[in-house]
């Protein structure tokens, strides 16, 4: 494949545009040797042996023309002398298969970008096996964000503030985990299909709340991991367009980040969300999300009886958006969603964001004594939203001194570092 070689370029600038390419390559470039070699974890370890070498001859050559192509075919090269190296090739192709015979003879020939053509079966394939639920969760998102994403283990780990060793040993064992179980790049139909899919969303969405509201560290908001989540749900969503979970948690996901520049004040501190100026949102995004919304629902099959989970997230996201201003809320509709969903999927923490929106459609009063009921059971003993939401309804019932102790003992439960400043100023009785 011919290069385009600029002197101007520094090895720098090849780089950066190596690295944006990867981002967006590295599923297709894996997918592509997985089907070849058979090997999950193989084909992420050959996909990232043309990665490196694309570092060592791109500087010197010059950037090819199409850079995406040139990774595959580097790294399909390396999984056919790998298969070369350990067996006979024809020996390796009679037990894999005739059809996967003329996949690899096919991909060996010159007319290699029409080969391309036709892999998205095998990109959402890799998708289903890196978020496999023999995995961990954490191992699931490392895996995915690596595999799928195209992320260094040092930006996933500096995403998740812990060490590369960390993170590394995760995909590490990941990797062996699913070439010991034998998990192969195939999308799973029939009864599999529902819980593999669900663990898939899972695993995007729980990337996608790291970044709303990350758990630990100085900031409150990392803007990094939500985009990279929304990219994933886009991927998603092209691959799977009749899936409507997939266009719910796009659209979720898309009315969240929305509110991005609203959420975080002057100083770097949390805005809640009836704070916010709401001229701020981005109502470009949100048209998009809206526009996934009506999607998903126009897919809900009604012979099944009900509606999935992101589906329901993503309507009552939608009731905010919809709303110019906080006052225009629709809370009797955010309560009988919410209540849809608690149904379908029993939480403790559905019930206290439900008590929340019952709070402001009939009075605090009525939310508390959902609250207090939460409290006597036990549930959520290590949530800080939990006292965070009770000390609210105690202000707003005029029961100061209560509130001030719930905000106290909500600072101590979280580890953001924003959000425990925040919740200092209302128990000191700042806010």
């Amino acid at each position: 494949m011919s290069s385009i070689a600029d002197p101007g370029h520094t090895t720098d600038d090849v780089r950066r545009t190596l690295e944006a390419v990867w981002r967006i390559e590295a599923a297709k470039v894996t997918a592509v040797v997985a089907r070849v070699v058979g090997d999950v974890g193989l084909a992420e370890d050959l996909a990232q042996d043309a990665f490196v070498q694309a570092l060592e001859q791109w500087p010197r050559d010059g950037i090819p023309h199409k850079p995406g192509a040139w990774l595959t075919s580097t790294a399909r090269r390396r999984a056919i002398d790998r298969i070369r190296r350990d067996v006979n090739l024809a020996s390796k192709l009679q037990q894999v298969g005739h059809l996967e015979e003329l996949r690899v003879a096919e991909l060996a020939e010159g007319d290699f970008d029409a080969a391309l053509e036709d892999i998205d079966d095998d990109v959402l394939g890799l998708i289903f096996a890196a978020c496999h639920p023999v995995l961990t969760a954490q191992a699931r998102i490392s895996l995915t964000l690596r595999m799928i994403g195209g992320l260094t283990t040092r930006e996933i780990a500096r995403a998740f503030l812990t060490t590369e060793p960390t993170v590394a040993q995760r995909i590490s064992r990941a990797k062996r985990t699913l070439s010991q179980d034998g998990v192969t790049i195939e999308i799973p139909s029939g009864a599999e299909l529902a819980p593999r899919l669900a663990s898939v969303l899972e695993v995007v969405y729980l990337i996608f709340n790291e970044g709303y509201a990350a758990t630990s560290g100085r900031d409150w908001v990392r803007g990094d991991l939500m985009e990279e989540a929304i990219r994933l749900g886009r991927v998603l969503s092209a691959l799977a367009p009749s899936e409507p979970e997939v266009h719910g948690l796009l659209a979720l996901m898309e009315i969240q980040a929305s509110r991005t520049r609203a959420r975080i004040g002057r100083d770097g501190e949390p805005v809640l969300l009836l704070d916010q100026d709401r001229t701020r949102w981005d109502w470009a995004l949100i048209r998009h999300a809206l526009a996934a919304l009506d999607r998903a629902v126009s897919l809900v099959d009604p012979a099944q009886g009900q509606t999935g989970p992101y589906v329901l997230q993503a309507a009552i996201a939608a009731c905010h958006a919809r709303a110019r201003t906080a006052d225009a809320t629709d809370w009797a509709r955010i309560v009988v969603l919410y209540s849809q969903l608690g149904a379908i999927r029993p939480s403790p923490v559905i019930d206290l964001n439900r008590a929340v929106a019952l709070s402001y459609a009939e009075g605090p009063a009525a939310a508390l004594a959902v609250v207090d009921g939460l409290v006597a059971a036990g549930a959520l003993t290590d949530y800080h939203l939990l006292p965070s939401v009770r000390g609210d309804l105690l202000a707003r019932l005029g029961r100061d001194d209560e509130a001030r102790a719930e905000f106290a003992r909500a600072a101590e439960m979280t580890q953001n570092d924003a959000e425990k400043a925040l919740l200092l100023r209302r128990a000191s009785g700042e806010d």
